[in-house]
């Protein structure tokens, strides 16, 4: 038995939720329609390209939350299940995640996306272990804030390691599957590194150290 770890956006599936949940807002009229565009697209670019602020986009991503209340977030995110993600879960994942379940392994996902966005959709994976952006709450509201060290680039690395004090196995024969180049400081600590339908610099990196390299789309 091994711990298989996932990453979550455009890998598990077609999408970035993050970037998804940013275009709900919008259809939902709940953010302003030009400035909140323009960020997402440009904390998008940002990721893609390396040089996401991390402080900054969640400081915008988190705002929402903080502004709503319980109540309508969880109406809201019912919504964006069955609009957003549903359509683009990918079968060849689940079949994935379905092996890697038969052979008795632990899986985790891992990703940069908030927990309030990502929880639901692990739930939907059956995915029981879940490390994500953890947003304060307080008092039963969010508060705009992220509690902890956001699971980003080496910040993965760091809250994997914080998460397996809990546990009772190691990183030993550990599989991690992720499409982007952010996250060549966790594929760089695993035994199995395998790059899904991988980014430019990804594929290119997993070509020269001879990762695997593997597809889950149709």
């Amino acid at each position: 038995m091994s711990l298989a770890i996932f990453d979550l956006d455009n890998t598990l599936i077609s999408i970035d939720s993050d970037h998804a949940w940013g275009e709900f807002l919008l259809e939902q009229g709940a953010v302003d329609p030009v400035a909140y565009r323009e960020a997402n697209e440009r904390f998008m670019a940002d990721y893609n390209a390396g040089t996401l602020d991390m402080a900054a986009f969640l400081e915008m991503a988190l705002k929402p939350l903080a502004e709503n209340t319980p109540e309508q977030l969880a109406a809201w995110h019912q919504q964006f299940m069955v609009s957003k993600i549903e359509p683009n879960i990918l079968p060849k994942a689940e079949e994935l995640l379905a092996r890697h379940r038969t052979k008795g392994d632990t899986l985790l996902i891992i990703t940069a996306t908030n927990r309030f966005i990502t929880a639901p959709i692990a739930n939907r994976l059956g995915v029981d272990d879940l490390i994500a952006v953890d947003p304060e709450i307080v008092d039963g509201r969010y508060t705009g804030r992220v509690a902890g060290t956001p699971s980003y680039r080496e910040g993965k690395v760091t809250r994997l390691k914080q998460w397996l004090e809990g546990q009772e196995f190691t990183m030993d024969g550990a599989w991690f599957y992720s499409d982007s180049h952010n996250d060549l400081p966790l594929l760089e600590q695993v035994e199995h590194p395998v790059a899904v339908d991988p980014d430019d610099t990804l594929r290119k990196v997993a070509e020269e150290r001879q990762w695997r390299i593997m597809s889950l789309r149709d």
